[in-house]
């Protein structure tokens, strides 16, 4: 989150609950079987449970939640209750102070219980995704391997993106530095000198690619940057003002919520609007990477 906070959006430019769910409706109707649910930080939305219950409800083949963790303790029993089937907790070191310095925050001990609270409610497989930062955080790839054999989740390690999170007025690092940046396949190379070949999991699906090491260890590496993936994803995302973006680097989308509220689209108007997305996502170019700018404390991942 930026030092200097954020400015608020009026409740009114929200997308209600009931308008989420409709869109939800029309993008099975379109072919879209998984639902997730992301942020910025979804649990500070009150009554998430009730948004959960909706979506639930129409039979989605998966439905999941990204968050901080650091309000998913007191949550994950009645969100598991509503509907929800696992979760994933962004999380970019193990260390205390590391962890102050990175968030300017407290709350480490709590997002440390919400691995467990998730794993007693039953929102399982979890999963962790951890920006590698050179510099920061990359001394700790190995500990989030260890990590993830001890409490039986599966770390994803993702390459550094040119998103706000690294412009002046957020976060200590500057502006996006090539410096910062950390391959992919370097992690990989780390995993596998420290604890031996990585056999490939079979079935994995979803952007990420995924190893298991020789002591059980589940691994993903996530290469938007790399190796980008652009021709093989396959997500749209509905911010929570109603803007459908193609890619997280979609800064104009598609107006929802004004086709919902001026429009007075129907549940076949809304599918329309949703397959031209996909049919786009054919022949989207996110540009230049000296041009890319994301800014992911609203947008999520």
């Amino acid at each position: 989150m930026p030092e200097s906070g954020v400015a608020l959006i009026s409740p009114a430019d929200l997308l209600t609950y009931e308008e989420i769910e409709r869109v939800a409706a029309a993008a099975l109707a379109a072919g879209i079987r998984r639902f997730r649910i992301t942020g910025g930080e979804p649990l500070v939305r009150r009554g998430l449970e009730i948004l959960v219950e909706k979506l639930a409800r129409l039979g989605p083949d998966d439905l999941a939640l990204t968050t901080n963790g650091l309000h998913l303790g007191e949550a994950a029993s009645v969100l598991k209750s509503a509907g929800l089937k696992r979760v994933t907790i962004s999380l970019d070191t193990l260390r205390r102070e590391r962890f102050e310095t990175i968030t300017r925050r407290n709350g480490f001990d709590r997002i440390m219980g919400a691995f467990e609270a998730a794993r007693r409610a039953g929102l399982v497989p979890i999963k962790v995704n951890t920006v590698v930062i050179r510099g920061l955080n990359d001394d700790e790839v190995e500990d989030f391997v260890r990590f993830a054999e001890r409490e039986k989740v599966e770390v994803r390690f993702i390459e550094l993106m040119p998103t706000s999170g690294l412009s002046p007025e957020c976060k200590e690092l500057g502006g996006w530095r090539p410096a910062l940046f950390v391959k992919g396949e370097e992690v990989r190379e780390r995993i596998a000198a420290a604890f031996g070949p990585l056999a490939v999991e079979p079935g994995a699906d979803g952007v990420a690619k995924v190893f298991r090491t020789g002591s059980g260890a589940k691994v993903g590496i996530i290469t938007p940057i790399s190796d980008p993936f652009c021709r093989g994803c396959e997500r749209l995302r509905l911010s929570s003002d109603g803007r459908l973006k193609l890619c997280l680097f979609d800064k104009a989308g598609v107006d929802m919520r004004k086709a919902l509220r001026e429009s007075l689209a129907t549940p076949e108007d809304i599918a329309v609007l949703l397959r031209t997305a996909i049919e786009g996502k054919v022949k989207w170019d996110r540009g230049s990477l000296d041009a890319l700018r994301s800014e992911m404390f609203k947008v999520g991942g």
